[in-house]
């Protein structure tokens, strides 16, 4: 099992260091040193403050971030942990994507999500209704634009002629991308993709975020079961559980380990945590304490 370290200001009242240079620099630095296999930073540009209110979270622009992890780290991969694909014109983000994965050396993964957020979508300019073709056709411009130089592309809503976004990224055909999302289209994508990345979550939040609720490990397996099977192969499985919040919340380590184990028994290959915001301190301790009982226990 492989780790992600969700980047902790996702809470609110975390430590305003963890937004400067020198606490992402120790917290992305111990999770390195850890054994942590990747750091992932959210996107949400434009919240309205009436979802902050009702229990939404801050964020930072997930590419900017990850450029200056890339800067201060060696080995652990950086993810867009989700990346809100529709948001975005695609030929733009190829350009953004692969200055990361070139900087990084190849460390970038994609984790891409259709998005649910409808004031948001409002105040970026996009269609919500329109999300899913646009996801669609955005990730087949990225596809293009990284694998064939010079790319064309007429679509309904994407065009782009003798496009040669150069320099190409050092990952040969681009960034590998995993989808976001439990329902059966996200499924879908993700065994025509390299890998899926849902959550286990109750109904309550899952019809907040405007998509399938996945409630019990048995019900996750079926579904990794399927993915593979529509992929022909074994595909990347990352999950974020109700069990993220460990490092926060505490509890049994053994009922926690069993947990980690039922993931793996059902296909899952990552598996998300959060450290304590509260602190700088607190999350590098976190880290290295979770690490040192579960990683390499």
């Amino acid at each position: 099992m492989k780790f992600t370290v969700e980047y902790p200001i996702s809470a609110p009242g975390y430590d305003p260091a963890l937004v400067r240079p020198g606490g992402m620099r120790r917290v992305v630095r111990a999770a390195e040193e850890a054994g942590f296999a990747a750091v992932g930073f959210t996107e949400h540009p434009a919240p309205s403050k009436k979802w902050l209110d009702a229990g939404g979270h801050e964020a930072l622009d997930p590419i900017a971030a990850l450029s200056y992890c890339a800067a201060v780290s060696e080995r652990i991969r950086l993810m867009t942990h989700l990346l809100v694909l529709p948001y975005h014109n695609p030929f733009l983000l190829a350009k953004s994507l692969t200055t990361v994965d070139l900087l990084s050396e190849g460390r970038l993964t994609v984790v891409a999500g259709a998005g649910y957020l409808r004031s948001e979508f409002l105040t970026m300019g996009v269609d919500m209704a329109g999300r899913n073709a646009r996801f669609d056709e955005s990730i087949e411009v990225l596809r293009g634009v990284w694998g064939k130089v010079p790319f064309d592309h007429r679509g309904p809503l994407f065009e782009g002629r003798d496009v040669a976004a150069l320099p190409a990224p050092l990952t040969p055909g681009g960034p590998p991308i995993w989808i976001g999302g439990n329902s059966a289209l996200a499924r879908r994508r993700a065994a025509r993709n390299q890998g899926w990345s849902p959550f286990m979550t109750d109904g309550e939040l899952a019809r907040t975020a405007r998509t399938a609720a996945i409630t019990t490990v048995e019900q996750l397996a079926r579904h990794v079961e399927e993915v593979c099977e529509l992929a022909g192969r074994a595909v990347e499985v990352q999950v974020r559980t109700p069990a993220h919040r460990y490092m926060i919340d505490g509890g049994s380590a053994e009922e926690h380990r069993d947990h980690l184990g039922r993931l793996a028994e059902a296909g899952v290959t990552s598996f998300v945590v959060r450290p304590p915001g509260a602190s700088v301190a607190a999350a590098v301790e976190a880290l290295h304490g979770y690490a040192e009982t579960f990683r390499r226990g």
